[in-house]
């Protein structure tokens, strides 16, 4: 089986257990709580292997800071799912719709048109890459969710998450770089671990929520 196989197969997986998991809040929690535990585990070994043993300091400081990070991430999901808010509802889907275009739009648009390296923090991305997230991210959510929000509120939403997401993209890959590691673990088939694959919604669905919820 090609790893591209894999990926599509473990991200239909992934949707499947979102679809399953949004209708009920104990299987939500019992979710989340489980990527809680990963996540933390995957940023453990990061910097496990990040700071020497002179610098316990250091990986206790960053770790600190990542395990009230993302306490506050799990509960943002589950405050959207327990206050039974419909508009916070459309919103934490349309946050993770942009997220996803944007991850599709950098990819196929890197792959077609190439182009000059955006940064050196991870040497696949391109500024045609990067036009191709945006682009995406703007477009698909205006003919998913025009019936829903005003065109003007999902085009900013979608350019500010989309802009969260690649920086946290951007910023799981400059840690793994500094790990000298490729994935930050084998959870995923294709993928790697769920912080690889999750990179960009850790950080977008809690900001993301935060500010347009306002």
């Amino acid at each position: 089986m090609t790893e591209t196989l894999k990926r599509i197969i473990t991200s239909f997986f992934l949707m499947f257990l979102l679809l399953v998991s949004i209708n009920n809040i104990l299987i939500l929690a019992i979710i989340v709580l489980l990527i809680f535990y990963q996540i933390i585990y995957e940023f453990h070994i990061i910097f496990k292997k990040i700071f020497s043993n002179r610098e316990k300091y250091k990986q206790f400081f960053m770790f600190s800071l990542i395990l009230i990070y993302i306490t506050f991430f799990s509960f943002k999901i589950l405050e959207v799912f327990y206050i039974n808010n419909p508009e916070l509802k459309f919103l934490f889907y349309l946050i993770i719709s942009i997220c996803i275009a944007t991850d599709i739009g950098g990819y196929v648009f890197g792959k077609f048109f190439k182009g000059k390296k955006l940064t050196k923090i991870s040497p696949n991305k391109t500024y045609s890459g990067l036009i191709g997230s945006y682009v995406l991210a703007v477009i698909f959510n205006l003919l998913l969710f025009n019936n829903i929000f005003e065109n003007n509120r999902i085009i900013l939403v979608a350019i500010v998450i989309s802009t969260i997401s690649q920086l946290g993209d951007l910023l799981i890959s400059l840690l793994k770089r500094k790990a000298k590691i490729k994935d930050t673990g084998v959870i995923l088939p294709g993928h790697g671990g769920l912080l690889d694959r999750f990179d960009g919604l850790i950080f977008a669905i809690p900001i993301g929520i935060l500010l347009f919820s306002l």
